[in-house]
């Protein structure tokens, strides 16, 4: 008689199992040997610095003075990364200011920058301050800076194109779209008193909020009652640190930030009206 024995060729669940967590076991080693192999390869690299910022800050960073006025003096932090391995010891990094391709001044648009800057050990990254300055010509034109890191003992610049960094300064406001549903008539000046006085930089028109109008109108109202008594209004808020300066018996007064006296604004007395008007950039009345 011919006996037939049916072999299984499929192997039990059990079996199946093991299989599986031994090839999910090979697949971690695997990647943790490739991650340190990697990371190993990173940190061997000889240390290199840039600019570690996207394409667009790259291309320029814009910083403007116009929304906060009682500035003097500000400061934009630039960020740099190190690539290749860290140091164990202190390090310094160079950085300069391309002069040729800068409309900026130094002393008078930006602090001239430190002979160096220091990264603390086993740092990757550090941030390069640049100092920049309020002027009164920044409400006319904005002026750029072109920085670039330098090679140094610590670390290289082997890519050009990331070692660059365009910092644009200005303090120049510009005419919003809903200015003239609610304000009137449109004068940097009277802008910089609008944020002043109210705190905001927007005010929405109809077409966005229709039922805006009663807030909208009180805004209104509360930059016209500065524009009627500026007197008043130094009085009634002195933690906004503003004062009223004369030099010629009251026929003219500067007003400024006591912060920043080197940005004034003019209050010229109208003796037709009786009353104080501020000067706008065009030599007219802000009313």
């Amino acid at each position: 008689m011919t006996r037939l024995f049916m072999v299984n060729v499929n192997p039990s669940k059990q079996l199946m199992k093991k299989i599986n967590y031994f090839i999910l076991a090979l697949i971690a080693i695997m990647s943790l040997y490739g991650c340190k192999e990697a990371e190993l390869k990173l940190y061997e690299q000889d240390a290199n610095i840039y600019f570690d910022l996207n394409r667009d800050d790259r291309d320029s960073i814009v910083y403007t003075f116009a929304y906060d006025m009682t500035k003097a003096v500000d400061t934009v932090y630039l960020p740099v990364r190190i690539t290749g391995h860290r140091l164990p010891q202190g390090s310094t990094y160079k950085a300069y200011v391309e002069q040729d391709s800068s409309t900026a001044v130094p002393e008078l648009h930006y602090k001239p920058l430190e002979d160096n800057y220091s990264i603390v050990a086993n740092s990757g990254r550090a941030w390069l301050p640049l100092i920049l300055y309020n002027v009164s010509d920044l409400e006319e034109r904005s002026v750029s800076v072109i920085l670039k890191l330098q090679g140094t003992e610590d670390f290289g610049v082997e890519n050009p194109n990331i070692i660059r960094a365009r910092v644009i300064l200005s303090a120049r406001l510009e005419k919003p779209h809903w200015w003239d549903q609610w304000l009137g008539d449109y004068s940097r000046a009277k802008h910089q008193l609008f944020i002043l006085v109210t705190g905001l930089d927007y005010m929405t028109n109809t077409d966005e909020d229709p039922f805006g109008v009663p807030k909208n109108t009180y805004i209104a109202s509360v930059l016209t009652m500065m524009l009627n008594d500026p007197f008043r209004w130094v009085n009634n808020n002195p933690e906004k640190g503003y004062v009223l300066n004369t030099e010629d018996n009251g026929a003219t007064y500067s007003f400024y930030h006591k912060d920043n006296p080197s940005r004034p604004m003019l209050l010229r007395y109208n003796a037709g009206s009786g009353k104080y008007f501020f000067i706008d950039e065009n030599g007219r009345e802000v009313r």
